[in-house]
């Protein structure tokens, strides 16, 4: 995991708001269950098909048989899941089930205390208050790969990374959390879904791990 940028800082983080998980329902599992872990290159869609100038997960994925646990969107980086065990896809990507998901988020200007304890109770969106989430300033990520196309960026002004953990799943959350603060997200890259992590993939790249939950 990155270096965070002030040793024994402690992420910002909400005491209290709990709500009950209901029970998983019950879904048969395949005899040969998959897990494949794959970094999502930038401009990737999280689909095996589309139109004939998509970039798709079908170059870079070599099973017929799974399928993304959730979602990453076209202009995000980083950790998919996809697997052929219904019964874990539902766990991974269902919101009921409030499977934690860390980002690393690079934003534009350094946002203040102020600004991530607001992330961390909650900022109110165009569909409702977000849930609490973890989020602490880190420094840019180790071995972090190129991104094509870089980001814009603006001389004048200074830029800040965040490790940010959610439990919920909204479309474009995280770069909509970001907004409402006042630090518009600039690059977005999911390292890690519950306890499944990037750990060395470089962009493009996949592995297969016991799918064990």
């Amino acid at each position: 995991m990155p270096k965070k940028s002030t040793p024994g800082a402690r992420p910002f983080r909400r005491k209290s708001r709990r709500s009950k998980t209901p029970q998983a329902s019950e879904h048969h599992r395949p005899a040969n269950p998959k897990l494949v872990l794959f970094n999502k290159p930038y401009g990737v869609l999280t689909q095996f098909s589309g139109d004939a100038d998509d970039a798709t997960l079908k170059p870079y994925i070599p099973f017929n048989d799974v399928y993304p646990a959730g979602r990453l969107d076209k202009d995000s980086e980083g950790l998919l899941l996809l697997t052929n065990d219904g019964s874990l896809q539902h766990k991974i990507s269902h919101p009921k089930h409030k499977l934690p998901k860390t980002y690393w988020v690079q934003v534009e200007g350094i946002p203040s205390d102020e600004a991530l304890q607001q992330l961390a109770d909650g900022v109110e969106l165009n569909d409702g208050m977000t849930l609490p989430a973890d989020v602490i300033r880190m420094d840019e990520p180790d071995n972090l790969w190129p991104r094509n196309p870089p980001i814009r960026e603006r001389k004048s002004v200074p830029d800040q990374w965040l490790c940010l953990t959610i439990r919920e799943g909204r479309n474009r959350q995280v770069r909509r959390m970001t907004a409402a603060i006042g630090h518009p997200t600039l690059r977005l890259i999911r390292a890690a879904i519950g306890p499944w992590r990037l750990a060395g993939l470089q962009p493009g790249q996949w592995r297969e791990v016991p799918p064990v939950w």
